[in-house]
């Protein structure tokens, strides 16, 4: 049963919640996986819905949230996307019960596709293997296709296409969706409104000593009490984008 207290106080979590499993996990407090998520990789999350979404998809494919496996990247319209770094990619892979490796292939063709980018194969392929099938899954990435002006094409235009084949690769092979890179989620982030919706007016996430929402602490079972106050909203930002270079 949940403990009800007063003030700043925290409402204490049952021990099934989704807070909890991770605060075992990770030996910290139901209350400071929150508010250090909040604060961290999910700050891009505007109510306790989308942080609680996106621990669902961080718990299901196993990712660590606190080392940004796995983060909130911001929508233009509310929502936020759940993005996967490169190595969030190679550790769902490498865990995958009939993962058997992988190797990549590369163009002989080099092109240059801006004045400020490296030179590049023209396409690099993925080679994923899995021990169920007899053939691997073939992926090939094409650099014309890929290449964006950015910083991190300019300057590491091998790398990211490298990156871009190989998580087409993993995610044909063992049909990972739900998730995105970042280069995918600043792409099309204004015509992919998926995953998290934008918020709705109340349940805006809290920060520093203030209480977590009714709705971590209620049981499925049981009806949360109806707020006889309107919450105050309070506004996140979002984490400094990272450079999407990885490893």
């Amino acid at each position: 049963m949940s403990e009800e207290k007063k003030g700043t106080d925290l409402v204490e979590a049952p021990k099934s919640s989704l807070l909890a499993k991770f605060g075992a996990k990770y030996s910290v407090d139901a209350r400071k996986v929150y508010e250090t998520l909040c604060a961290t990789a999910f700050s891009a999350a505007k109510t306790e819905e989308q942080v609680i979404a996106l621990l669902v998809v961080a718990d299901q494919y196993g990712l660590n949230p606190f080392t940004k496996e796995i983060f909130a990247f911001p929508g233009q319209r509310g929502e936020v996307v759940p993005v996967v770094g490169i190595d969030g990619w190679n550790r769902i892979a490498q865990q995958h019960d009939q993962f058997d490796g992988v190797e990549l292939r590369y163009s002989d063709v080099m092109k240059k596709p801006s004045d400020k980018a490296k030179e590049c194969p023209e396409w690099v392929e993925a080679v994923v293997y899995r021990k169920d099938r007899e053939h691997p899954v073939v992926i090939r990435e094409f650099l014309d296709e890929c290449f964006r002006d950015t910083g991190p094409w300019e300057s590491h235009t091998k790398r990211m296409l490298r990156h871009k084949a190989l998580i087409q690769g993993y995610r044909t092979a063992f049909g990972f969706h739900g998730i995105y890179d970042q280069d995918e989620a600043e792409r099309f982030i204004d015509v992919d409104s998926t995953i998290v919706e934008p918020p709705s007016p109340g349940r805006q996430t809290r920060r520093g000593n203030e209480t977590i929402e009714r709705a971590f602490s209620t049981p499925a079972t049981q009806e949360p009490e109806k707020e006889t106050e309107v919450e105050e909203k309070h506004t996140t930002e979002a984490p400094e984008p990272s450079d999407g270079l990885g490893i």
